[in-house]
């Protein structure tokens, strides 16, 4: 063997030598960031586990007081221990207002604890359409009856039948019914249903509103993202209730969506299958 053949040997093995331990320590270093990164991603696990926890726990610890609130308010209205002045009445109605909003609050909390911890079960059974909307319609007949606002239910013509949460579906639409008549100062309020070609139905809560600017559409079914309008500063919430709708729609395999313009209204609208498709009739849905 030539001499030249032997150094061009020896440079070559050197280069694979030395490529080879710029791998190692690539490898080295590759495996290192995998155990940090694992390392983040247990410490992320464990802290959004102990924010669901501390979550639900001031969830149950509010509720009993909030409880005690608003029943107690409700004595004092209704006279059992005597007469109210009319300044007496309007502060024991305004406290008794105020801690039902609280106690929205506390229940959204919850949920969203209940969610995130994957503890949100799913119960389907089947149920008719005209009872869901007499169910809606009797909910909200004493808040409608108090504004100057005109709450309309389109039921959809025929028996349509469903086989889904019915509870989920109705929390969903009461808190988009809720949330159209809290910013809809006069006019109309208007839910409706519709059965789509796919097996799908898509229920619909229209309103002739404030509306909402183009640049916070995209922002409102994140969790706590309350809109900051005058009125919206007025009326304070948990900013969980669309968060909530959008978590439990994809549980029941559907989605949520909003078209809306300002000074002119909105429209939110839920799509879920009439047959939900989970694996049982209790299936717990992460």
């Amino acid at each position: 063997m030539s001499a030249d053949l032997q150094e061009l040997l020896a440079a070559r093995d050197a280069d694979i030598e030395a490529l080879r331990e710029e791998l190692d320590e690539t490898n080295k270093g590759v495996v290192a960031l995998y155990a940090e990164l694992d390392d983040k991603a247990s410490q992320l696990r464990d802290a959004n586990d102990l924010k669901s926890r501390f979550l639900s726990y001031m969830s149950h610890e509010f509720r009993t007081p909030l409880t005690s609130m608003t029943s107690i308010s409700g004595i004092l209205l209704s006279r059992l221990d005597g007469p109210l002045t009319a300044e007496q009445q309007k502060q024991v109605e305004f406290i008794r207002s105020s801690a039902r909003e609280l106690t929205e609050m506390v229940n959204d909390l919850l949920d969203l604890a209940k969610v995130e911890a994957g503890r949100i079960t799913i119960s389907p059974e089947w149920f008719e359409m005209v009872d869901l909307f007499a169910a809606l319609r009797g909910m909200f007949k004493p808040i409608a009856a108090t504004t100057s606002v005109s709450l309309v239910f389109d039921e959809p013509e025929g028996d349509i039948k469903l086989y889904t949460d019915d509870k989920k579906v109705s929390q969903i639409l009461r808190n988009f019914i809720s949330n159209a008549l809290k910013f809809t100062p006069e006019g109309e309020v208007r839910i409706s249903a519709r059965v789509l070609e796919d097996d799908k139905v898509e229920f619909a809560v229209t309103d002739t509103g404030i509306g909402i600017a183009a640049e916070h559409i995209p922002n409102l079914f994140v969790d706590f993202v309350q809109l900051d309008v005058r009125l919206q500063r007025r009326l304070r919430g948990s900013g969980l209730g669309l968060s909530l709708a959008r978590k439990f729609a994809e549980l029941l395999g559907g989605k949520v969506g909003v078209e809306s313009e300002l000074g002119k209204g909105s429209r939110f609208w839920m799509l879920i299958p009439m047959r939900f498709a989970g694996e049982s009739a209790a299936a717990v849905a992460r």
